[in-house]
């Protein structure tokens, strides 16, 4: 599950706080595991809290309280849809409906084929460009009518999974 070689990626983030508190480093070793495994398992959550000596609780409140530590297998995709109330009022709302109607699948929800996730998230801190997406926790796309949405989507299957 958790290899010796990440568990010295851990070490390295540990390092660079002082040695009584090395939980502050909770977040990158987070950042560490979904990156090699894709997903923040709450065995791997059980192996961060034992190497940073916290309660396993308190590794799983920080990986619970921030949307971008996927908490099981997401597609190769994320779309993550701002539905916090500036979005809603400049059809963030709608976006998402729209999403989940050309992927077929519903918000929280992957496609059969692995290619997308659709999740709704609270503010990406770009209101005055609503509606807002964040694709794989990396890629801002701002404006997002259903023609652009249609285009991105598209776009995302042609390439094959690759970002």
């Amino acid at each position: 599950m958790i290899s010796a070689a990440t568990k010295l990626r851990f070490d390295r983030e540990v390092a660079k706080y002082p040695s009584d508190q090395k939980q502050s480093a909770v977040m990158a070793c987070l950042a560490i595991v979904q990156q090699e495994l894709g997903f923040v398992s709450s065995e791997s959550e059980k192996v961060i809290a034992d190497h940073l000596g916290m309660a396993p609780m308190a590794v799983r409140e920080v990986t619970t309280f921030y949307n971008m530590y996927n908490q099981r297998p997401v597609g190769k995709f994320k779309l993550n849809v701002c539905t916090n109330l500036p979005c809603q009022l400049r059809d963030g709302q709608k976006a998402l409906h729209h999403l989940e109607r050309k992927l077929g699948v519903n918000m929280g929800e992957t496609t059969a084929d692995g290619m997308f996730t659709l999740q709704q998230s609270e503010c990406l801190g770009a209101c005055a460009d609503a509606p807002v997406m964040l694709v794989n926790d990396r890629s801002m796309c701002s404006f997002m009518s259903n023609d652009r949405l249609d285009q991105l989507v598209d776009e995302l299957r042609a390439s094959g999974g690759q970002a």
